[in-house]
């Protein structure tokens, strides 16, 4: 937990000056991974413990498909590998997982579109370095997918980093209440694209936009969902989504529809109470097993289908599985004994505006499971991914820039923006020791890439194709 002092603006501007002593900005170029370095393969094969047995090998494909989905669900590895990297002392709310494909936009409570981070299963209190870190490492890791030359890549990362450091000198300034209602609506964050992007390509961006807005429960009733004899139900789509009756006998899915029923009235306890009798609004009908993601595949994800006041009254719950964080072995113990809780508290700490349904519970009910932490959120909520994979190399850089204000705005509601804006200064040497390190990082992502493609190979790992 970060606990606010009683030091001036100044003397935390001061403070984090004097830091540069004992390390220095340049110092963060470095990556030296000794012989001492844990196998990413063995933290891999770790994290398949507790998971689905049979999607586990769906996870190491998706991983083993290329090096950027090896970096997007290596999270834990990188955890291990900036655990040995400087670091200034200086702390803040982490992401845990800040790269590039985890920003995006999605509907505020007010219904307008805003761009934030959208993914906090990691999240921790820590180092504030390591969310900028694998944010940068995820442009060099993607840009090269890509086929982006050196410069371009570094053009990103320094756009990324720029903008970080002149947002976090701004937010240094600001009151604190200012701080906490700034927020970066998807309008403007399109100005910073705009520009670099062809008529053609800014009018696909406004397509998309105007669908997702429409990406609601509706959408998701239209693609998920079936009604059969008058009764709606979620659709089967093996492996990735198995609705309930497909995965227990029919003489056991009372007793089991009964738990679900449960954990549904424990959620609804972690709710405000206005937000309560929302949920009560809504009946639950149907249940699924869903595979989200690619670092996620394997933990129990759920969707529950509900209904309201009639048949275009629906309501989809995300109930996803939170397993410790990859940051906990380095960063230390969370403060929430419920880790479906340490994510809720951190991405409303993070977020300038949060899911209205956002919700914990724990299941101890499950006959033959240990305890398992769980949160909840609506599964569609007006969420878009730009489309990074298609995006202009001018397009990315853009991209980079606003996903840099978006991660300082979001360490500076939490983290010790003074003396994180004072540490970085105002001069470039940060910057170009970013790219140093990104570039670095990706040539080590690439390395450990090859090496779980030859586990599957080998035989040594089991994956199924993605």
């Amino acid at each position: 937990m970060i606990v606010a002092t009683a030091e001036s603006p100044a003397q935390a501007a001061r403070r984090g000056t004097a830091a540069r002593a004992h390390v220095p900005r340049s110092s963060h170029a470095r990556l030296e991974l000794d012989g001492s370095r844990r196998d990413p393969l063995r933290i891999i094969e770790a994290q398949a413990a507790g998971r689905v047995p049979e999607l586990v090998p769906l996870r190491h494909g998706r991983m083993a498909a290329s090096p950027w989905a090896f970096f997007r669900g290596a999270a834990a590895v990188m955890s291990a590998d900036l655990a040995h990297t400087p670091a200034t002392g200086l702390r803040a709310q982490l992401c845990g997982d800040a790269h590039a494909g985890n920003f995006g936009g999605f509907a505020a409570p007010d219904r307008r579109l805003i761009f934030d981070l959208n993914d906090f299963d990691e999240t921790l209190a820590g180092p504030w370095e390591w969310d900028l870190k694998r944010l940068v490492a995820s442009f060099a890791v993607g840009g090269r997918e890509r086929g982006f030359d050196r410069d371009r890549r570094a053009e990103a990362v320094r756009g990324a980093v720029h903008e970080y450091q002149g947002a976090m000198r701004d937010f240094a300034r600001m009151r604190t209440l200012d701080v906490w209602y700034a927020r970066l609506e998807v309008g403007r964050a399109v100005e910073h694209w705009a520009p670099e992007l062809s008529a053609a390509r800014r009018a696909k961006l406004d397509y998309e936009l105007v669908k997702a807005q429409a990406k609601d429960n509706l959408r998701a009733f239209a693609k998920l969902a079936e009604v059969v004899d008058g009764t709606p139900r979620i659709a089967a789509d093996p492996p990735l989504v198995v609705p309930l009756r497909d995965l227990v006998p029919a003489g056991e899915r009372g007793a089991v529809e009964d738990q679900l029923l449960a954990l549904i009235g424990a959620y609804r306890g972690t709710l405000a109470p206005d937000r309560q009798q929302l949920l009560d609004g809504y009946r639950p009908v149907d249940f699924a097993r869903k595979v989200v993601g690619v670092g996620s595949v394997g933990t129990r994800d759920w969707i529950a289908l509900l209904m309201g006041q009639g048949d275009d009254d629906p309501l989809f719950l995300q109930i996803k599985e939170s397993p410790r964080s990859a940051l906990e072995p380095f960063a230390g113990r969370s403060g929430f004994a419920n880790e479906g809780q340490r994510v809720v508290e951190g991405q409303r700490l993070m977020q300038s505006a949060s899911d209205v349904l956002l919700g914990w519970l724990r299941d101890t009910a499950t006959p033959g499971t240990r305890p398992r932490d769980y949160y909840v959120r609506q599964l569609w909520n007006a969420k878009e991914t730009p489309p990074i994979d298609s995006m202009p190399a001018r397009g990315i850089v853009a991209f980079a820039r606003v996903c840099g204000w978006t991660l300082a705005r979001a360490h500076a509601r939490s983290g010790e923006r003074s003396a994180i804006a004072g540490y970085l200064g105002r001069g470039d040497h940060f910057e170009r020791a970013l790219v140093r390190f990104a570039e670095a990082y990706a040539d080590r992502n690439e390395r450990d890439h090859a090496a779980l493609v030859a586990a599957v190979r080998s035989g040594r790992i089991a994956a199924e194709p993605a």
